[in-house]
C-alpha cells in the first residue's frame, strides 16, 4: 500500500514538472523543487532549532543598522515588482477580470516571466524577518503564523510561478507587494528611532490594511465562478487563491479581535519602572498589539523590548 502510495506521489510530482514553463528553467531556484524544498526546511530547522541554541547563552545582537538596510531595500524592491506587474499586464492589456497567462515569447510575456521570479525570489529574501528575530532573541516574534507564511508560502508560489507565470493568478502577488511597501516602510521607519514616530501615525491601520488586502484577493478571483466562460489555464490555483485569501482573513480577524476587541496581547507588567514597560504609563500601538511605552522600549511584531532606546516594529507577517 505504501508502495502504490508513493508511486503514485511520484507520478503526481512527475506530471506537474511536465507542466511548468521552459522560459522559467535557467532562473535560479527553478530547475526542480528540491533546491528551494531544501532552503525552506533549513530555514525551519534553523529559526527552530538551530538559531535558539546558538543564541542561548549569547546577548542579542545590535541589528539596527542593518534593519534600516534591509527594510528600506524591501520597499525599492517591493514597489519595482508592483511597477513591474503593472508594466506587464494589470496596466495594459489585462482586463481585471479572467486574464490568461501569456506563454509566448513575446516582450510583455517574458516580462511577465522576470517580474514572476522576481516576486518568488523575494519571498526568499524575506527569510530574514526571522533570521533577524532570533539573532536579537525575539523568540516570542517566531509564532506558527509567523513560520507557517514564510515557510509553506514560498513552497506554493514555487509551484504557481512555475506553471503559469502571470494572468488571474497574479493579481494577489502583485496586491501582497503594495501592501509590503507600506509595511516595510513602516518598519524601516519604526528602526530608525523616536525622532520619525510621529511620521507613524497610520500604525494602526496596519493590521486593517492586511485585511483589505485579502478581502481584495478573494473578492477577485470570486468573479471565475460567476463567468460563463474562462480561458485561465490552470483554474486549480483560482481555488487556492481564493482559499488562501479567506485563510488569512480569518487568522487575521482574530488577531484583530485579540488584539483590539478583547485584548488579550498586553504584555505582562514588570515589577521594574523602566524596565519592558511601565516608565512613561502611556500606551501605544504597534501593528495589532498593545504595549506600555517605557523609557527604552521599543516594539518587534507588537511586543515590547529594549533596545537603543528606539521604537521598532518586528514583522507580523503578511501573506
Amino acid at each position: 500500500m505504501l508502495q502504490d502510495i508513493g508511486a503514485r506521489a511520484m507520478g503526481v510530482y512527475e506530471y506537474l514538472l511536465k507542466g511548468t514553463d521552459p522560459r522559467l528553467w535557467s532562473y535560479p531556484l527553478m530547475g526542480s523543487p528540491v533546491n528551494m524544498s531544501a532552503i525552506l526546511l533549513t530555514y525551519i530547522f534553523f529559526v527552530l532549532v538551530a538559531g535558539p541554541r546558538f543564541m542561548a547563552n549569547r546577548k542579542p545582537f545590535q541589528l539596527k543598522e542593518a534593519m534600516i538596510t534591509y527594510n528600506f531595500s524591501m520597499v525599492a524592491l517591493n514597489a519595482f515588482i508592483v511597477y513591474e506587474f503593472l508594466m506587464s499586464g494589470w496596466a495594459t492589456t489585462y482586463t481585471w477580470r479572467c486574464d490568461a497567462v501569456d506563454y509566448s515569447d513575446s516582450p510583455q510575456g517574458l516580462r511577465m516571466v522576470r517580474v514572476a521570479w522576481l516576486f518568488l525570489f523575494s519571498k526568499f529574501i524575506e527569510l530574514l524577518d526571522t533570521v533577524f528575530f532570533v539573532l536579537r532573541k525575539k523568540h516570542g516574534q517566531i509564532t506558527f503564523l509567523h513560520v507557517f507564511h514564510h515557510s509553506f508560502m514560498p513552497w506554493t508560489w514555487w509551484w504557481g510561478v512555475s506553471l503559469a507565470p502571470g494572468g488571474i493568478g497574479s493579481f494577489h502577488a502583485m496586491v501582497n507587494c503594495i501592501v509590503h511597501v507600506i509595511m516595510y516602510s513602516y518598519y524601516g521607519l519604526s528602526a530608525a528611532g523616536p525622532r520619525f514616530e510621529k511620521f507613524l501615525w497610520w500604525k494602526k491601520y496596519m493590521t486593517a490594511i492586511q485585511l483589505v488586502q485579502f478581502v481584495m484577493v478573494s473578492l477577485h478571483v470570486t468573479q471565475y465562478y460567476f463567468m460563463d466562460s474562462c480561458d485561465y489555464q490552470v483554474p486549480l490555483f483560482i481555488h487556492l487563491i481564493w482559499m488562501y485569501g479567506t485563510f488569512f482573513f480569518v487568522l487575521f480577524s482574530n488577531f484583530w479581535y485579540q488584539a483590539y476587541v478583547k485584548g488579550k496581547r498586553l504584555p505582562k507588567q514588570d515589577s521594574k519602572p523602566g524596565l519592558n514597560g511601565k516608565a512613561n504609563g502611556t500606551t501605544m500601538v504597534a501593528n495589532g498589539k498593545h504595549h506600555k511605552k517605557g523609557n527604552s522600549n521599543g516594539t518587534s511584531n507588537g511586543s515590547s523590548h529594549n533596545e537603543n532606546g528606539s521604537a521598532h516594529a518586528g514583522k507580523m507577517k503578511k501573506s
